[in-house]
């Protein structure tokens, strides 16, 4: 089967609201603007292809995903791919956080750690369709207290999802509806890219090019990429630095201390930076870029760090999509490598509320009345 009946019970009760645009025969909703496609489907939120043209003029399909839109539900490894997380999202250290005194449990799913609020958080769920345009399209969602375990009241919550000329733009709200509870969110994008259509063969990220101007400190983490509680200015020219200027992904892996810089057994990056405050609040954050697709993004968020991962705990066993890749007649595999992609989460501080030193606790805890606004777009040009 290629498409769950799960999925066409979501995608059916937004069109007997609005006329079209409907979603295809794997339940995939379109919407498109000049130089840029985008599709999703209401499980987790998630975008499943992402379409925008190289310097050749070539539509490429820049993120990951799968083929069967059947299998994100199902999929036991749960990458993640280009969802929502939350309602808080990265990690909780030792599973546990205090409000007013009184401390909560969250289920241990990474290491000795609750890593996107657990099992069951909203990234394993499906979400109802809203409102859909030509050019946006609304997911909502309702967590009541304790559907991921140990996070206290209920939150409503929506993502829109809206493309204009070679942009796509991303904005979530949420509320909690009776009790302060955490909220922290991200849209957890992979990205390659080339598409893995490079025809020399090099389907790692460690080509492509990152510059981050506003991210001159990072939060140092332990083995299990929990942050320690320092946070340390980057030096020019240091494993972390992508705020001087651009560097490949891949620039610091002659360093002694790259194979293990994200934990224990994982090299290359899996850590947060903090942007600086003081920083313009329209200013571009983050340009991911490879030369060899010429296909540049540039970051703008309201968000004040961000999370880069390069995908080290990738097995190897995962394909690229139909989409991508040089072509069924000369691909002698369609098989993601390990350090094959690259995930950019636009977030507050990872664990921010296990470290009130830091002074994030307004932005990260919310009560009744409290709104939580989170915004992200992204920009497509070429070099």
């Amino acid at each position: 089967m290629r498409y769950s009946s799960c999925l066409f019970a979501a995608s059916a009760a937004v069109s007997a609201v609005y006329a079209a645009p409907e979603p295809d025969a794997d339940g995939r909703y379109t919407i498109e603007a000049e130089g840029i496609r985008a599709q999703f489907i209401p499980y987790a939120a998630t975008l499943t292809n992402l379409y925008v043209k190289d310097k050749n003029g070539v539509e490429r399909d820049i993120v990951l995903g799968y083929d069967n839109t059947s299998f994100y539900p199902v999929d036991p490894g749960h990458p993640v791919y280009n969802a929502i997380p939350g309602r808080y999202a990265n990690r909780i250290g030792n599973g546990t956080f205090t409000i007013d005194n009184t401390t909560y449990h969250t289920v241990k799913n990474d290491g000795p750690n609750t890593l996107h609020s657990g099992p069951n958080n909203w990234s394993f769920n499906f979400w109802k369709v809203g409102k859909v345009t030509k050019k946006s399209i609304t997911f909502t969602y309702h967590d009541p207290a304790n559907r991921t375990v140990g996070m206290p009241g209920a939150i409503d919550a929506s993502v829109t999802y809206s493309v204009s000329k070679n942009k796509w733009n991303i904005e979530i709200d949420a509320a909690s509806l009776d009790v302060k509870t955490p909220i922290q969110v991200t849209q957890h994008t992979y990205f390659q890219l080339d598409a893995f259509s490079n025809p020399n063969g090099n389907r790692t990220i460690w080509n492509h090019t990152l510059h981050m101007p506003y991210a001159k400190r990072v939060m140092v983490a332990d083995a299990n990429a929990l942050p320690t509680g320092e946070i340390a200015k980057v030096p020019e020219n240091a494993i972390d630095d992508f705020w001087s200027k651009p560097h490949q992904l891949g620039f610091a892996s002659g360093n002694s201390n790259f194979e293990n810089h994200c934990g224990g057994g994982c090299h290359g990056y899996n850590g947060n930076w903090a942007h600086d405050d003081d920083r313009p609040r329209d200013a571009v954050v983050a340009t991911l870029a490879s030369a060899w697709s010429g296909i540049k993004a540039d970051l703008r968020t309201n968000q004040d760090g961000i999370v880069i991962y390069t995908c080290n705990w990738n097995d190897g066993k995962s394909e690229f999509k139909d989409t991508q890749g040089t072509g069924k007649a000369n691909q002698t595999d369609k098989f993601i490598p390990r350090d094959g992609c690259i995930a950019i989460e636009s977030q507050d501080y990872v664990d921010g509320i296990n470290h009130p030193e830091w002074g994030r606790l307004k932005k990260q805890i919310f009560g009744p009345g409290d709104k939580y606004h989170w915004q992200s777009s992204w920009t497509f040009g070429t070099l």
